[in-house]
Order: C-alpha cells, then sequence, then structure tokens
C-alpha cells in the first residue's frame, strides 16, 4: 500500500499538535503555571486587544474601499494565552498595516492641492462639508460608512475624506466634482 507522505505528515503534525495542546501551559517548557485568576485577567486582555486591533483593520479597510479582512473568530474557541497572544499579534500587524496603507492615498498631492483652495477640513457649513467641500449626496455615494459611522465630512480625518473622493475618482468622475479647484490644480 502507498502512503501519500504529505498526509502522514499531516497526521504527524496533528498528532504532535494534540499532545501540545492537551499538556498545561507551562508544563512542556518547565515554567510553573500561573494562577488561575492571571490567567484569565491576561486573557481578557488580550481578547479586548484582538477586538480593538480587529475593529481597526476593518475601519480602515472599509475606509480604502476594500473588504474587510476574513475572520473565524478563533479567539472564541482558544483559551491557551500563546494562541490569544498570536492572534493579538496577527490583528495588531494587519492593523498597522491597514492604517499605514490609509496614510497614503495614491492621489494625496491632488487632494491637497484642491484641499487648499476649498475649506478646512473641519469644515462644518452646509451645503459642503470638509476640506474637500463634498455635498451630502456625495458622502452618501462615497463615504456611506464613515457617514453612518461619524457624520458629515468636517468629521472624518483628512485620509478619510481623501479616500471618499478616491471612490469617486475610482467610479470614473476624475477630478469634475471640483471643477474649478481642479482646473487651478493643473488636474483638469
Amino acid at each position: 500500500m502507498i502512503v501519500d507522505r504529505n498526509r502522514l505528515r499531516g497526521l504527524l503534525l496533528a498528532l504532535v499538535s494534540s499532545f501540545a495542546l492537551a499538556a498545561p501551559s507551562g508544563a512542556l517548557a518547565g515554567v510553573p503555571e500561573e494562577p488561575a485568576g492571571q490567567t484569565a485577567a491576561k486573557a481578557e486582555a488580550l481578547l479586548d486587544a484582538i477586538g480593538r486591533h480587529r475593529s481597526a483593520a476593518w475601519h480602515w479597510q472599509r475606509v480604502m474601499g476594500k473588504r474587510p479582512q476574513p475572520t473565524n473568530y478563533a479567539e472564541r474557541r482558544v483559551e491557551n494565552i500563546a494562541q490569544l497572544t498570536f492572534l493579538r499579534d496577527l490583528w495588531r500587524e494587519r492593523a498597522t498595516r491597514a492604517r499605514t496603507r490609509a496614510k497614503r492615498p495614491p492621489h494625496r498631492a491632488a487632494w491637497q492641492c484642491i484641499h487648499r483652495y476649498e475649506g478646512r477640513w473641519t469644515d462644518p457649513h452646509a451645503p459642503y462639508y470638509g476640506g474637500l467641500q463634498m455635498s451630502l449626496q456625495f458622502q452618501q455615494a462615497f463615504g456611506r460608512y464613515l457617514l453612518r459611522k461619524k457624520g458629515t465630512a468636517n468629521r472624518w480625518t483628512p485620509e478619510e475624506q481623501m479616500w471618499a473622493a478616491e471612490g469617486a475618482l475610482r467610479a470614473g468622475l476624475g477630478f469634475h466634482p471640483w471643477p474649478n479647484t481642479a482646473r487651478r490644480c493643473g488636474l483638469l
């Protein structure tokens, strides 16, 4: 009988993993276990951190018009501090990557030029809001998530306003929603 080597490796890995998970957390390394109260407090803090980092990653992914990173909520089934720490670090990295990417919209210089001739980033005066002077109709079309979460564009960060404008650009409107200032910036 021919045995598939990859399948055999997978079975051995699963067997070793099950023994490692069944052992008390400090038993394999010879480290004494922490009292149950401290372990529970650490686990709770890690769960909170995972939730915060996942929310931050999803926020910036939505702002950039990307699908949020899928999850299977593994932390709900795990009690091992090492695994929770791994998940926290994973979501922290994803959140950091999303935030870093969000800080650099593709046409940032163009949006800053348009902003220079429009209004303050926090301009609350209707009918146009924020530093790119977005109407409510524009915000509903290209910043629906932010409009629902934070209110009008004057409450959004400059990066969030620029990503909403990127949505209009991607939709084929180009810089035409800002005809005069885009012309002054040499964009039309």
